[in-house]
């Protein structure tokens, strides 16, 4: 059975390059593009900067699905060494929260948007404020997973397959 799956290349992946940083980097700018939004229509009274955060947030709550399969799956042919496992584990459970982070407060804007579309309430930019460091928390964890830790980079890969990384 396992001769009809594609062989995993230099990167330990079955195809070219990683996916899931190219979908969560969409993921990162709608989010943070929605809250920045919100806050200069907040401040300036352009109500049309809503509707754009709206957009953004709803497509950015899809996209995170998306992104977290491909991390799963990438996570789970990345064969992490043992100083790496606590950096990707606190990634896999922050990245999971923040999908329902994110989902509940997508609702809560669709609710914002249909009652009051010309106006938000300041505990939703408060709530959006929160959003935006647990994002940037996020970000901080992948990028320890990458350019520290080295995960399906080809020297890890190769120290991985040589056994020298337990």
């Amino acid at each position: 059975m396992f001769e009809y799956l594609p062989a995993l290349n230099d990167h330990n992946l079955p195809y070219p390059d990683t996916i899931h940083p190219i979908v969560v980097h969409f993921v990162i700018a709608m989010v943070l593009f929605a809250f920045v939004c919100d806050v200069i229509g907040y401040l300036t009274g352009k109500y049309r900067l809503f509707e754009v955060s709206w957009w953004n947030l709803f497509l950015a709550t899809i996209s995170i699905f998306i992104a977290i399969i491909f991390g799963q799956f990438e996570a789970g042919l990345a064969e992490p060494y043992d100083a790496a496992e606590s950096v990707l584990n606190l990634h896999t459970l922050l990245g999971w929260s923040l999908s329902g982070i994110l989902a509940a407060i997508t609702a809560w804007r669709y609710v914002i948007r249909v009652r009051t579309p010309h106006k938000i309430p300041f505990s939703y930019l408060a709530v959006g404020l929160i959003l935006t460091v647990l994002v940037g928390a996020q970000v901080y964890l992948g990028d320890k997973l990458v350019w520290v830790y080295g995960l399906h980079t080809v020297p890890v890969v190769e120290a991985l397959k040589e056994g020298l990384l337990q």
